[in-house]
């Protein structure tokens, strides 16, 4: 009687190699697709001395009183690059701003947005409105909101880029960065957030539209790439 191990052991061997063929080529395919970091990392001392801290009618005065992301061990994780500034006019107007960039929003690590940092400090939160900067030739979108806390009222603007987007919200971003990841990328991420005191919501649109337009205009090269995108042009 013929043995039936001894029959069926080639094909096995064959089968396993031709599976084994097939996995390895989709492994190779996957690596080779796979998105790649598309910018470099920005070390913290050459990212702050891009903030200017002087620029048109501000001065910085403080980088404490700006509202923070969550104090948890992700922000770590988040974010390369944090700086908070708190810049004042001559006429005694003051503006609190934050910067928060990170050089790979992969999906898993993406900003957080500031509807979800300021109801952890106990502010309500109106609705958010959807405005646009318009610096130079370009509008850029951003969020507009009121945060009503136990002791101040803070009318806060803001926008974030990611690649080359400018998503309003959590759904937008989350595309944004699958987008990108299918171009075969994982795309960069900032935000730019700016607030004051003491005023309401139209008057305080109007002056932190200029000083986020002037801002910009006065930032360097390398701040401005970061702030509007590769295809930016002020």
């Amino acid at each position: 009687m013929a043995d039936d191990s001894a029959a069926s052991g080639p094909a096995i061997s064959r089968r396993s190699a031709l599976i084994g063929g097939t996995l390895a080529a989709a492994s190779a395919f996957a690596f080779v697709r796979q998105p790649a970091v598309a910018n470099p990392i920005v070390p913290e001392k050459t990212f702050d001395t891009w903030v200017p801290r002087q620029f048109g009618r501000w001065t910085s005065i403080s980088e404490s009183g700006v509202v923070l992301p969550p104090p948890d061990a992700l922000r770590d994780r988040l974010y390369d690059n944090l700086v908070t500034r708190v810049y004042a006019s001559a006429s005694g107007v003051s503006v609190m701003m934050l910067l928060a960039y990170n050089n790979a929003q992969d999906g898993v690590l993406q900003l957080h947005r500031p509807e979800t940092c300021y109801p952890v400090g106990g502010y309500a939160l109106s609705d958010t409105r959807e405005v646009d900067i318009p610096v130079g030739g370009r509008r850029i979108p951003a969020n507009f909101f009121t945060a009503t806390g136990p002791d101040r009222v803070e009318q806060v603007q803001y926008f974030t880029r990611l690649g080359d987007a400018f998503p309003r919200s959590w759904a937008e971003q989350r595309m944004a960065v699958i987008r990108a990841n299918i171009a075969g990328d994982i795309p960069d991420g900032i935000m730019m957030r700016v607030s004051t005191l003491g005023m309401d919501a139209p008057e305080a649109e109007t002056l932190l539209d200029e000083f986020s337009r002037s801002f910009i205009l006065h930032s360097n090269a390398r701040l401005q790439h970061l702030l509007l995108g590769a295809t930016s042009s002020t």
